[in-house]
């Protein structure tokens, strides 16, 4: 019997690395770096290009919010700092459309569940995901197919 966890927010995170890394760099980052063995950050990664691609089955704990991770569905999109390593937003038009798909997938699967940027938790003291989550959300226009 599958135990199902109480998803209380979907977080938005970003990578905070250039926008060319691979997401087996990152593996191997939070491998030996951060000693979490073989638990991803995230549940999905969302590639420049759009592609989505799935970290780790839902019903597993990520490590993405720090004392959270129990509740929360991770979702980063890689890149998020400039050239210079500081804070910028570097989203392709694709990766938000990406996310934009990715978070209404999960809130019709975790209604309960609220969207947050890493950053909105309290005590956390991080720009990710180099953004403001609320502010986007309710900004954003998807494209449509023609």
């Amino acid at each position: 019997m599958k135990i199902l966890r109480n998803i209380l927010h979907i977080v938005i995170h970003c990578t905070a690395t250039p926008p060319n890394t691979t997401i087996e760099s990152i593996k191997r980052f939070w491998k030996e770096q951060r000693g979490w063995g073989d638990t991803p950050g995230y549940h999905y990664a969302i590639h420049p290009d759009g592609e989505v691609e799935q970290l780790l089955a839902e019903d597993k704990n990520s490590n993405g919010v720090y004392l959270h991770n129990s509740t929360c569905i991770n979702v980063a999109y890689i890149g998020g700092i400039d050239k210079a390593g500081k804070p910028k937003d570097t989203r392709t038009r694709a990766q938000e459309n990406a996310m934009f798909n990715l978070i209404v997938s999960l809130t019709e699967r975790y209604p309960q569940a609220q969207v947050l940027g890493h950053r909105d938790f309290p005590g956390v003291a991080k720009a990710c995901p180099s953004f403001d989550v609320k502010t986007w959300l309710a900004n954003y226009t998807p494209d449509v197919a023609a």
